[in-house]
């Protein structure tokens, strides 16, 4: 079986070291390598970074599958998705705001909470269909969230496998009631990622141990879509002298700052953890 992976920036800045990494860790993996550009949020995402993306990855010496998939162009495939949880009654429409949220936990004696934080307390979950319809009806806003004791409920018991950490018993509902789509922004990272994974037949994912969590989430989802699961291998993440992880405002550790400052391409690779000739 031919191994696919990928590298899946969003364009909402310039490629850092930790992004290097990432990428060129995903392109030694893969027999085949694709690039997908995750740039669903609409307020934050740049032409221009996309532009920048394509032109470090290619200095860097990797190579990738055409056509790239820019997820911006395949809403119709979340919705598709949406339509598919809806049917089985596992999504409904919130319609806090994040004060409203924050008030409510703020309340709350002891608030659960999860890798994201504080909990959704459920505020919506109890709503009636015609409550529902009512408020959608005079035009609030909303955002679809999963039902998670629900989901969890129809999935039943799930796994997956991180190929470090071994096999690895899903336990989505430490997230809680998870949003998967908001009216400016007609789906989230959870399902977007988990849908095109698939689609593109990704049989390894790669990414940061920061993300390690987030896979409990999409495994459900993966479950509840009938979609083929593929292994993860989640790496360390890169940081600076200080042990602090590079972000995209760290303008002195962008791959354009370094190619600027005369780094080379074989510099850069050795900088961002991995051998100065890439696996292709």
């Amino acid at each position: 079986m031919t191994e696919i992976t990928r590298f899946a920036p969003s364009p909402t800045g310039l490629l850092h070291l930790g992004h290097a990494h990432s990428a060129l860790f995903a392109a030694a993996r893969g027999e085949r390598f694709l690039v997908r550009i995750e740039d669903i949020d609409s307020g934050r995402c740049r032409p221009e970074f996309e532009a920048a993306i394509l032109e470090d990855l290619a200095w860097l010496g990797l190579e990738w599958d055409q056509p790239v998939r820019c997820q911006s162009e395949h809403m119709d495939d979340y919705a598709a998705a949406l339509g598919t949880l809806d049917v089985q009654g596992l999504l409904y429409p919130c319609f806090c705001t994040r004060a409203d949220i924050k008030r409510e936990i703020t309340a709350a004696d002891a608030a659960p909470h999860g890798p994201d934080g504080p909990l959704y307390p459920g505020t919506c979950r109890g709503l009636s269909a015609g409550e529902r319809e009512e408020r959608r009806g005079a035009g609030e806003a909303f955002a679809l969230r999963l039902d998670m004791a629900r989901a969890v409920d129809v999935a039943g018991p799930l796994e997956w496998l991180d190929r470090t950490r071994g096999r690895q018993e899903a336990q989505p509902d430490a997230f809680g009631d998870v949003v998967l789509a908001r009216k400016d922004t007609p789906t989230s990272y959870h399902l977007a990622v988990t849908v095109d994974d698939a689609l593109q037949q990704v049989s390894l994912v790669t990414r940061g141990q920061d993300l390690f969590e987030a896979t409990h989430v999409h495994r459900l989802l993966q479950a509840l879509l009938g979609l083929v699961v593929p292994d993860y291998e989640h790496h360390d993440l890169v940081t600076d002298a200080d042990g602090k992880r590079f972000a995209k405002r760290d303008k002195a550790a962008t791959l354009a700052g370094l190619r600027a400052a005369g780094r080379t391409s074989e510099e850069v690779r050795q900088l961002a953890g991995l051998p100065a000739e890439p696996a292709l």
